[in-house]
Formats: structure tokens, C-alpha cells, sequence
């Protein structure tokens, strides 16, 4: 064997045993997981049971809550006076009756509302209007939840205690709330030490000490939560699009021709290789533990975006020492899918469908419980 040959192996072998070396130096996403009390894979219900319920109500959360999802998870935002509350949209046309309640003010933030005429929202009949073979009568009628009614459903199942799983929605619109969450967070017991394991089952995360997840989309939001709260787990979302990831083409929605926005975003990619990479490690950087990508749905739809769950990408945000949560997944098809490509948990607003894909089915029905729980 030609000398020149021996030592070209010889190099490429160390070569090899460095990468291995690197890429296992970091625990695996599973021990990580478990140091942080986060569970693994975690069920994480997008707005609540959200596909049986209307989002962010009682009904949704209770229902997420009774079938056993390891986290609640919210949109939190601040109401004129001060209170925080859960709500997805800028706006509360789309999920309330304020266009009949506040006809002149219908157009408003919903941060321009005090918590009292929030409360005297339907929040609950559009989704019987919406998804007419889900309608249930005790949906009509239901309110817009504070954190701390948020924090009550969490702890008023003995049997089992899931996490809340927080976002900080456009927190550029409520200057301080990293703080105000802390406050509340500390004033309800949910920010004191707990021993590093789950407690007792592995189903108690809200006694863990995963049982608080901090998410956002916003750099200075993150920045601002490991401030505030240092020893809380924090989760950088990830998009492609403005003030995100940059996209590899330019063509903005108007220009693309696209039907839906869906099907534009899907299309979307990373810039390059380095554009994605460069969050992960931003997001390390300022102590996250993990990122919460979004993915690229198989029937498509107003959840589907850019794929961000690429193997290529967990493998880089598990070689940083990170987790990898995606939304928003509702079929058993993309569960698969997304777990063979290696993330360590999910967003779903289908909890028990997701559940049973994790062989960990709910004792009871969906129609069970919601009767349970007076809906």
C-alpha cells in the first residue's frame, strides 16, 4: 500500500473520530430532556385540546389537561389594565363576539380592552359556527382565561398536573411582561426549586422541574425571559420570514401567485445552511434550551409552513446540546414523520390523537371527559 495512501487514511480515520467525538460530547436529547424534568417526547397542546374545544377556553385546557398532555400551552398578553391573559390573535374578531359587544371598537388590539369587558366576550360560539360537527351547547358562552384561571385548570386535576408552556405573543406591544410573568409565576409557587426529576409518575409535570417552558419568536423577548428568569427552560421559535429566519427567495406573497399563504410558506427555505444554523446558536447563546421550529405539513393547510424539522437540522440543534419541539401537527402521518426525522417533542392542538401515536392513551374518550367537565 503506497505510503501517501496509508497516511491520507490514517488522517481521515482521526478526522472521523473527532466528528464522532464532537458530536457525542453533548447528552443525548433524551438525558438532556430528562436533567430539565421536560418529558420526552413531550405532548404539548397547542392553545389546549384545541381541534375538540375552542382554543384558549376552559373547555380546551381541561380537556388537554384530563388526557394527559405534559403542557398547556398559551399566547400571553396584557390587558389595558394590566392582567395577563391567553389569546392567540392581535385581535378578537376571529374567536369572539366583540363585533356585537363593542361594534365601534371591534377593529381594536385586544390589549385596548380592559380584563372586564374581555370577560363579557363569547369566546366560545364561534367554534360551534366554525367546526359544526364538533359544536357542543356548553361551548356557548365560554370566556377568555386569565394566566391565573390558567394556572387553576393546571392544578385542579390530582390525578395529573401538566406544565404550561408559555409564549410571550408580540411582546414589543406590552413592554415589561417578561417581568409581570415572573411576578405572577412566582407569586402562584410555580418558579420554586423542585428536585431535578419528574415527580413520581412520569405524568406530573406540573410538579417537576420542566413544569414551566418559556417560548417566543422575538430575540429581545428571549433575552429578556433568561433575564428575569434564568433557571426556567426557554424555547427560540422559528420561522422562515420576516424578523425570523431569511428566506431564499425574495418573492413576497403578493408576487408569488400562491392561492394561500400556506402553500407560499411551505415553499419557503433558509437563505443557506448558515442562516439556519446562526438562530440555533443564537438561541443557545442566550440560554435556550431548545428551539420550536415549524414544519411542512403533508395535506398542507393554514398550519403548514417551512420545513424546519430537516434530520440535517435536529442533528445540528442536538450537537448544540439542544431540544427540538415542532408545531403544529395534527396527523398521524406527520407525528411519524417528524419522529423519524428526530424531535424531541410536539405541538398539537389533536392531544389525544398525539397521545395515542405515544402509546400513552387517555383512560377515557374525548366525548367522556368533555361530559366530564360539564361541556
Amino acid at each position: 500500500m503506497p505510503v501517501s495512501f496509508t497516511k491520507s487514511a490514517l488522517l481521515l480515520s482521526l478526522m472521523l473520530g473527532l466528528g464522532q467525538a464532537q458530536a457525542t460530547s453533548e447528552p443525548s436529547p433524551s438525558a438532556l430532556a430528562t436533567r430539565l424534568g421536560i418529558p420526552h417526547p413531550a405532548v404539548i397542546a397547542h392553545r389546549g385540546a384545541s381541534f375538540d374545544a375552542p382554543e384558549s377556553t376552559a373547555a380546551a385546557y381541561k380537556l388537554a389537561r384530563d388526557l394527559g398532555a405534559d403542557y398547556l400551552e398559551m399566547d400571553l398578553q396584557r390587558s389595558k389594565d394590566g392582567v395577563l391573559f391567553a389569546l392567540h390573535d392581535n385581535n378578537l374578531q376571529r374567536t369572539t363576539d366583540v363585533a356585537t359587544k363593542f361594534p365601534e371598537r371591534k377593529d381594536s388590539p385586544a390589549n385596548e380592552f380592559t380584563i372586564a369587558e374581555l370577560k363579557t366576550l363569547d369566546a366560545g360560539s364561534w367554534f360551534n359556527t366554525a367546526y359544526p360537527d364538533r359544536a357542543r351547547p356548553g361551548y356557548v358562552g365560554l370566556k377568555i382565561l386569565t394566566l391565573d384561571e390558567i394556572i387553576d385548570i393546571a392544578q385542579g386535576n390530582p390525578l395529573h398536573k401538566p406544565g404550561l408552556y408559555i409564549e410571550t405573543k408580540e411582546p414589543k406591544q406590552f413592554p415589561g411582561i417578561e417581568r409581570d410573568l415572573k411576578d405572577k409565576l412566582q407569586d402562584r409557587g410555580w418558579l420554586s426549586p423542585t428536585g431535578s426529576k419528574l415527580a413520581k409518575s412520569n405524568l406530573a409535570v406540573g410538579q417537576g422541574k420542566g413544569k414551566v417552558v418559556l417560548q417566543t419568536f422575538e430575540k429581545s423577548s428571549l433575552e429578556l425571559l433568561e433575564k428575569e428568569m434564568p433557571q426556567v427552560p426557554k424555547i427560540l421559535l422559528l420561522w422562515v420570514g420576516e424578523g425570523s429566519i431569511e428566506p431564499k427567495s425574495k418573492v413576497t406573497f403578493a408576487e408569488s401567485g400562491d392561492k394561500d399563504k400556506a402553500t407560499y410558506y411551505a415553499k419557503q427555505e433558509p437563505k443557506d445552511k448558515a442562516e439556519f444554523q446562526q438562530w440555533v446558536e443564537y438561541a443557545k447563546a442566550q440560554g435556550a434550551i431548545g428551539t420550536g421550529p415549524s414544519a411542512a405539513l403533508t395535506k398542507g393547510g393554514d398550519q403548514s409552513y417551512s420545513d424546519l424539522v430537516k434530520p440535517w437540522m435536529n442533528q445540528f440543534t442536538h450537537d448544540q446540546g439542544m431540544l427540538v419541539h415542532v408545531y403544529t401537527i395534527d396527523d398521524a402521518v406527520d407525528y411519524q414523520k417528524v419522529t423519524d426525522a428526530g424531535v424531541d417533542g410536539i405541538f398539537t392542538n389533536r392531544a389525544s390523537e398525539l397521545l395515542k401515536f405515544y402509546k400513552r392513551p387517555a383512560a377515557a374518550s374525548v366525548a367522556q371527559l368533555l361530559q366530564n367537565n360539564g361541556y
